[in-house]
């Protein structure tokens, strides 16, 4: 069983904001392979149980605000028993510029409160991720963030949202290494 998180904040004011890269990656995939969320108040997330290529894949977007995603992954790892080893995060990352993304499977932080809270949850920052470009940062960062995508860049958002669906994909099927090999 895999789980797979996107990382945003919820809320109408919230749904296209640079921020929410990890959610707008989710609501894409559910949109193209027809499946659905429900909230699960006990998880603290909106949850998606799949199958893909017969494995059991967990989606998942955190209710708890950014920076407590972490006890959104922790409660959806112990119930459904879920090995560090088998989850992805997907999230925003300042330090990319639109169109990229970079595969780990490990790192700090890197000043991404959601990131830092998940660590502090799970205990190690060991865990597979997929970074989305939203820069380059203009103005403070806090403010950046909870700022809309502008409309010039919406082609290049679908792009590299359908870039991170493939390289989840990737992860599952091929490992991170070949992942990271491919999209890096």
């Amino acid at each position: 069983m895999k789980l797979i998180a996107g990382l945003g904040n919820i809320g109408d004011k919230y749904v296209f904001t640079r921020h929410n890269a990890g959610f707008m990656v989710l609501d894409r995939w559910a949109y193209q392979d027809n499946f659905s969320f429900k909230q699960e108040s006990k998880l603290k997330a909106f949850v998606c149980k799949t199958k893909i290529n017969d494995e059991d894949i967990i989606f998942v977007k955190p209710t708890t605000f950014m920076n407590l995603s972490g006890e959104a992954i922790r409660a959806v790892m112990d119930y459904y028993k879920i090995d560090v080893k088998d989850i992805i995060i997907i999230y925003d990352d300042i330090a990319l510029n639109i169109g990229k993304i970079r595969i780990r499977a490990n790192g700090s932080d890197g000043g991404h409160n959601g990131i830092k809270s998940i660590i502090s949850h799970i205990g190690t920052n060991n865990f597979n991720r997929i970074k989305i470009g939203i820069g380059p940062q203009i103005g403070p960062s806090e403010y950046f963030v909870l700022n809309n995508f502008p409309k010039e860049q919406s082609e290049i958002l679908k792009e590299v949202l359908d870039k991170s669906i493939d390289a989840a994909k990737s992860i599952m099927l091929d490992g991170i290494e070949k992942t990271q090999n491919k999209f890096n």
